[in-house]
């Protein structure tokens, strides 16, 4: 356990393997599990830092590679387990987003955002499954933890893709779930709300749309890249043996009323 951390997960002994993890919630998460003792494989596009970001830490290894890239699922399942010999820990975070009206869209916008938050997280599941059986069968327990949004549930105007692609991360993680029960893998996914990030902050350096955004939350403010990757960590840890096909919403209540 991390020196001062409340948490009180050990993961040491564990690999995980992260995506999207150059910038905010992967970002956060991959130091996150790292801190809780883990050995992680951070994954994320060759133009973003990955090659940097993590530099100083010797328990996170860097792996450039576009999760929609032909080959990238063997490419990013075989360096880590060339690196660390196992994974126990799959964290789907890489993720787009973006906005047209249905009318406006094109196919190449829509196939963009589903092609990295369904499609690739598709392809890194499957490729991952044979490792994660093994470890399961080994260390009794492997976790899968998906990003899906609040908005799998919700809408706004705009985000008929992204709504789309989040809602198909829960489906997809549902039946994840109930494949892999047997084996002793665990499939969850968590619903970040407003959450303050690289992706996020030209909207929210806005004072007058921050403040919209922190009066609908119960906690009145935005969220950050670490109230999520705590969630991951959660529902990576044995406290969640008994917690499969759930959704955990990470919101600071923004979702409460309708």
């Amino acid at each position: 356990m991390a020196d001062g951390d409340l948490t009180g997960h050990d993961f040491t002994g564990r690999t995980a393997l992260v995506t999207g993890a150059a910038s905010g919630i992967g970002a956060a998460s991959a130091k996150l599990f790292a801190d809780e003792g883990a050995q992680v494989l951070a994954v994320d596009r060759p133009e973003s830092e990955i090659a940097t970001v993590h530099a100083g830490s010797n328990a996170i290894a860097s792996f450039a590679a576009d999760i929609t890239g032909h080959d990238a699922p063997k490419r990013i399942v075989a360096a880590v387990l060339e690196k660390f010999g196992a994974i126990d820990i799959l964290f789907n975070n890489a993720g787009v987003s973006g906005r047209a009206f249905v009318e406006e869209m094109t196919d190449e916008f829509w196939d963009r955002v589903n092609d990295v938050n369904v499609r690739g997280m598709f392809r890194l599941c499957r490729e991952a499954i044979p490792a994660l059986k093994a470890r399961a069968k080994e260390k009794g327990r492997a976790r899968i933890v998906n990003t899906a949004s609040v908005m799998a549930f919700d809408t706004d105007f705009g985000l008929a893709a992204y709504c789309a692609s989040k809602a198909g991360v829960g489906g997809l993680t549902r039946t994840l779930a109930l494949e892999l029960g047997k084996f002793g893998i665990t499939a969850n996914y968590v619903c970040p709300g407003a959450i303050y990030t690289g992706m996020t902050r030209t909207n929210f350096d806005k004072p007058e749309i921050r403040a919209v955004w922190e009066k609908k939350a119960a906690l009145r403010r935005l969220g950050q890249p670490i109230d999520i990757a705590r969630g991951a960590l959660l529902l990576a840890s044995d406290e969640a043996d008994f917690i499969t096909g759930h959704e955990l919403v990470v919101d600071g209540g923004l979702t409460l009323r309708t």
